[in-house]
């Protein structure tokens, strides 16, 4: 008679989030943009340890995808100069490792990557919201709100 309750909680759950992105500032995207592949990372790790396969490759590529298709894409590389260079470097060498972690089931690669995003995420954090037409690091471009994660 009645659907799962789970559906209306994760219904609400994603209503909630695309609140939270068509709001947010274009540093508060880069922010979201952090969190949800250390998120992802997390989860990889625990599906990693419990054997679960199938739900570690859905994590993990889900934080490749948030690198490249949301942080890689968001840099500006002509306004960023060598900021923007050497974050895209990094952020492309953070995809590699995960893909490696992935194949090789290991957890210290996780932990190597896990570490980069959080010091990366900190380090945005502290820079705070530039007003308008300010320089920020590696100018990274806010996030298109409609991306898909």
């Amino acid at each position: 008679m009645f659907g799962s309750p789970q559906r209306g909680v994760n219904a609400y759950a994603k209503v909630g989030l695309e609140t939270g992105i068509a709001a947010a500032s274009p540093h508060k995207l880069i922010t979201m943009l952090y969190d949800g592949a250390i998120v992802a990372i997390l989860n990889g790790m625990t599906q990693m340890k419990a054997g679960n396969i199938e739900e570690k490759g859905k994590a993990l590529s889900k934080a490749i995808q948030i690198l490249d298709n949301g942080l890689r894409a968001s840099l500006d590389r002509e306004a960023g100069g060598e900021i923007a260079r050497n974050l895209d470097a990094l952020y492309e060498y953070m995809s590699s490792r995960l893909l490696t972690a992935n194949l090789q089931n290991d957890p210290a690669i996780l932990q190597e990557v896990h570490g980069l995003l959080v010091d990366l995420r900190d380090t945005w954090q502290q820079i705070g919201d530039a007003p308008a037409g300010g320089a920020s690091i590696g100018n990274q471009k806010q996030a298109p709100a409609q991306a898909r994660y």
